[in-house]
């Protein structure tokens, strides 16, 4: 049964969109933008494999940040979308932004980009949420693609395993990772082939991957990756018969780098964080009732939006991105076409993504005024 179309009940919900959460895969950066010492490092390295390496420990790195318990983000409205910036340490940057561009099916389209370590994300989510017995899965279809952009043609294609509530009916609620995920790197002759393990009935342990990274055109395995991918996870080199296992990522260890994100006073109707502020807010009050009537008032109001444009003959046309002919969304802001030079990057960027209709751009270090946000309980 296809659950997209289905609305779930609030006590289910994480309390950020969908559009926010795909950020989880930003908040380990440095295994991109930085030359780590040793074997780790990624686009500064002048080793191919130490670059894949360097991608692969990225990818593997987001998976672990998720909310207690089985928890599902709000279903993105058509036409809303999420924008934020990073600041690391060495006083670089990036900006991003993420937008709803299909509701049926659900499609979310998101764009990342450094311009001083001169590295771009872009790709689609195609989450599709179906009843399996006691599990409610979501097969994440769609695609993703990391860009060197100092490097022509090395571009680094990831697809996605898929996630399961286990536990609805009866049981223990808990959330797993299942089947086969990719990252390709056709121009160096590497992929990267990993199985999240899901827990049998009678045996076996939760959160479990095992994956290999060997050349595509000798099949030849240089790498064996395992672990628990909640936790910790570990590299064997295979082409050293003596090599021992090494620490490839420990969650507990590693600092998420976290983003910024303008006020809800500067931020459209559409936005995210103000669009389900009223939602956030009940929901950290543990009042499901307030939460629900919210939920359902965005979700009419949606609802009236499309028999609008039936009414008038119109289509819903994406503001960030647009649908091109390989049947994937691409950021209309052309990648190719973003200067290289760091500060003129910036700008083009930054305006692109935070420039309000009227033109004007969004004030980032606006201090919060709006009053259901100062009035909404802290994170628990």
């Amino acid at each position: 049964m296809d659950l997209s179309r289905i609305t779930f009940p609030t006590f289910v919900l994480e309390p950020r969109s969908f559009t926010e959460r795909v950020t989880d895969f930003m908040s380990h950066p440095d295994f991109l933008i930085r030359q780590a010492q040793g074997i780790w490092g990624a686009s500064k390295s002048d080793d191919p494999v130490q670059r894949f390496v360097g991608v692969v420990k990225y990818y593997m790195s987001g998976w672990h940040i998720h909310p207690r318990g089985v928890k599902k983000p709000y279903n993105p409205i058509l036409g809303e979308f999420f924008r934020s910036q990073y600041e690391f340490d060495d006083a670089s940057g990036a900006y991003f932004v993420a937008e709803q561009v299909s509701h049926h099916p659900p499609i979310t389209a998101m764009f990342y980009h450094s311009p001083e370590h001169r590295i771009a994300i872009e790709g689609d989510l195609r989450p599709l949420s179906r009843f399996q017995g006691n599990s409610v899965g979501m097969l994440l279809g769609g695609y993703a693609k990391i860009h060197f952009l100092d490097r022509p043609g090395e571009i680094y294609e990831v697809t996605y395993p898929n996630m399961y509530a286990r536990g609805i009916l009866f049981g223990k609620m808990v959330l797993e990772l299942g089947e086969m995920s990719t990252v390709t790197c056709k121009h160096n002759d590497l992929v990267f082939e990993v199985e999240f393990k899901t827990k049998g009935i009678l045996w076996g342990a939760y959160n479990q991957i095992a994956g290999k990274i060997r050349r595509i055109s000798t099949n030849e395995t240089l790498f064996e990756i395992s672990g628990n991918w909640q936790t910790a996870m570990y590299i064997t080199d295979k082409r050293t018969s003596s090599a021992k296992p090494e620490v490839l990522f420990d969650s507990s260890s590693e600092h998420v780098v976290p983003q910024h994100v303008a006020c809800a006073s500067e931020q459209e109707p559409n936005e995210s964080r103000n669009l389900w502020k009223h939602v956030t807010k009940a929901i950290r009050e543990n009042n499901l009732n307030a939460a629900t009537t919210q939920k359902s008032a965005i979700e009419e109001q949606q609802r009236e939006h499309v028999k609008e444009r039936e009414a008038q003959g119109t289509r819903f046309e994406p503001r960030f991105f647009q649908l091109e002919i390989d049947g994937n969304y691409h950021p209309k802001l052309v990648i190719d076409d973003i200067p290289k030079e760091p500060e003129a990057a910036k700008q083009r960027v930054s305006q692109w993504i935070f420039a309000k209709p009227d033109g004007s751009m969004q004030d980032m270090d606006r201090s919060e005024d709006d009053p259901v946000v100062l009035a909404t309980p802290h994170k628990r």
